[in-house]
């Protein structure tokens, strides 16, 4: 989870064929040393008791009519309501808006998330239905092409978080991972996964990279996947843990 409230996105992203993989060509905060997605070794993780001194605090509330949209990479809500974050390891004082929620998956279940934990990736973890995901994934068949999109009556973004608690996370400064890259974001990672069914996720697999109708390049398959930028290098950033 990382705030990105302040970050205008681009309009259009370079067509690569592997997700992120020469962005730096064209954005050059691509090229930066403290470039996120990375891989999290839980055992170099730097355990730091003043995370816990201001309690990690959501106040998301429950968005009526958000707008789920296809735009080609991903799935992004679009939340109407105002939902902040404040504490653990964000400035003081300061108020961090969510403004949307996006998805990154694999075509497999051996891939899909961004950051690794012990170089382990996750899909969008496999196990139970995801309930707080139900509305989302009932009309994802009717967004499937891009630029189609659908207002769904109630999305909670709580329904997100892990832990009611949020004791258990790991906090490292590092960017966004979709152009234009930049830094200066703190990155909060949850030890412990959420789960969605193998159902669920199999509805994201069905999505389409392309308009419906529109004729594909050459090797182009047109399926939704695989939407997640490789691990950069850590340097010298030190990966922070709330917990022992």
């Amino acid at each position: 989870m990382a705030d990105k409230s302040f970050i205008e996105k681009p309009e259009s992203f370079p067509q690569k064929e592997e997700w992120g993989v020469e962005w730096g060509l064209i954005f050059p905060d691509a090229n930066g040393e403290y470039q996120s997605p990375i891989n999290l070794n839980s055992r170099e993780a730097r355990y730091d008791p003043s995370l816990l001194e201001v309690r990690l605090s959501p106040n998301y509330v429950v968005c009526r009519d958000c707008e789920v949209i296809n735009d080609g990479h991903s799935i992004q809500i679009v939340l109407k309501s105002k939902s902040v974050l404040v504490g653990g390891p964000l400035p003081r004082g300061h108020e961090f808006e969510l403004h949307d929620v996006q998805f990154h998956w694999g075509r497999e279940n051996q891939r899909g998330s961004e950051h690794t934990v012990n170089f382990k990736a996750f899909p969008m973890e496999i196990g139970k239905e995801h309930l707080g995901l139900k509305a989302v994934t009932e009309i994802l068949q009717d967004i499937q092409y891009k630029g189609k999109s659908k207002t769904i009556p109630c999305f909670n973004p709580n329904s997100l978080l892990p832990d009611p608690l949020l004791r258990d996370y790991w906090v490292y400064e590092g960017s966004l991972t979709i152009p234009p890259c930049s830094e200066s974001v703190t990155w909060i990672l949850f030890r412990y996964p959420l789960t969605v069914s193998q159902l669920q996720i199999e509805e994201f697999r069905r999505l389409r990279t392309h308009v419906k109708g529109a004729e594909l390049l050459e090797g182009c398959d047109g399926i939704l996947g695989d939407n997640f930028r490789p691990t950069q290098p850590l340097s010298d950033r030190v990966i922070r843990a709330a917990f022992q």
